[in-house]
């Protein structure tokens, strides 16, 4: 894995609807592929001289996008409302920096802000509850004027929270904003490179799709199945880690334990035939993996799993600490241990076992 790229893409400014920087990173790394974006700015990344490749498809999805905010109103005092683009904790907001994007490209410091303690009702400050509406962002401006003429900030211009990555290098830990999901997007260039040169010899044609909009409903991928037109997909996600939050035995997202294959969410009951050939590889292998039943989320398999005639679809995650916060941290291996993990399914498929994933030898 090339811990810069991953850097650069955690680095690069993409709320939901606002995905171009990180579309920009992308395709910088890619540049030995054939890159192309449509108007809902979905990325799509192939195999040089495969445009006409009758071989089944194998889609690797990740999303673009990360959660952000958007400016909703601006005060006459200077103050900017909000809305989230995706769902964030709100107790984890207040206090924390923001990066406002005006409509010029000029970033802009901003601060999250609730009511200070000096100013809160006893009742106000024993309550636990927050919420957005009553949140704001201050950019040091005095006036609804000023904001406009001077930051040049207007409604909805969107934000980011101000994260720089770092990465240390003694612990092979990756901290920083947006792994979910940076990291498959990460992992999706990672494994492209690695079966680049061999790709030619695959039962399969490897299309890397980058969706958009993930975090406002799974919308990106509703185009991307529909111009890939996959018969598999490999869905990457910055899966959220439980580590810290559940005891040892019930844990199903840890930090240096491998990838997670998920087998349910709220949204996609996964195909069990690739499972199992997931497993058969990790073993062969020695690909660290662990696996989940999630009791809520969803990822792009919602959308890619009921495209066409269906498509079996196999999630790798990431486990990624403090997912939808400002901060993250992900280990190093368990980057490279879903990546592999893709990379080695793909180097198994053929004709026999596509058949057996897509329920083709049941009659």
């Amino acid at each position: 894995m090339d811990i810069e790229m991953f850097g650069k893409l955690s680095d690069a400014f993409g709320p939901s609807g606002f995905e171009e920087d990180v579309i920009r990173t992308i395709a910088d790394y890619c540049k030995e592929f054939d890159v192309k974006n449509d108007a809902m700015n979905n990325l799509y990344v192939r195999m040089p001289g495969t445009k006409q490749d009758s071989r089944p498809v194998i889609q690797l999805d990740a999303h673009l996008d990360a959660c952000g905010f958007m400016v909703q109103n601006i005060q006459d005092n200077g103050c900017l409302g909000i809305i989230m683009l995706g769902g964030f904790h709100l107790t984890s907001l207040p206090a924390h920096a923001v990066w406002i994007r005006t409509r010029s490209g000029k970033m802009v410091h901003g601060i999250i802000c609730a009511k200070p303690v000096h100013f809160m009702t006893t009742a106000e400050r024993n309550s636990q509850t927050l919420e957005i509406e009553k949140m704001y962002v201050d950019v040091g401006a005095t006036s609804r004027e000023e904001v406009e003429n001077v930051f040049g900030i207007h409604i909805g211009d969107p934000m980011m929270p101000d994260v720089t990555f770092e990465y240390d290098a003694e612990h092979e830990i990756c901290f920083g904003k947006a792994f979910d999901n940076r990291a498959g997007c990460a992992c999706i260039v990672d494994t492209m490179k690695q079966l680049e040169k061999e790709q030619a010899s695959l039962a399969v044609n490897v299309v890397g799709a980058f969706a958009a909009q993930e975090e406002v409903g799974t919308r990106g991928a509703v185009v991307t199945s529909q111009i890939v037109k996959p018969d598999l997909a490999i869905v990457f996600e910055g899966s959220p880690s439980d580590d810290f939050f559940i005891s040892a035995g019930q844990a199903q997202g840890c930090m240096k334990k491998g990838v997670q294959i998920r087998i349910l969410d709220n949204s996609y009951i996964s195909n069990t035939q690739f499972i199992a050939l997931a497993e058969e590889v990790a073993a062969k292998c020695g690909i660290k993996y662990q696996e989940s039943v999630r009791r809520g989320g969803s990822t792009n398999a919602a959308k890619i799993s009921v495209t066409g005639k269906a498509v079996p679809c196999l999630v790798l995650g990431v486990p990624s600490r403090y997912a939808h916060s400002h901060y993250n941290f992900c280990a190093r291996e368990d980057l490279e241990a879903a990546s592999a993990m893709a990379a080695n399914v793909i180097r198994a498929l053929d004709e026999e076992k596509i058949r057996h994933i897509c329920h083709q030898d049941v009659l």
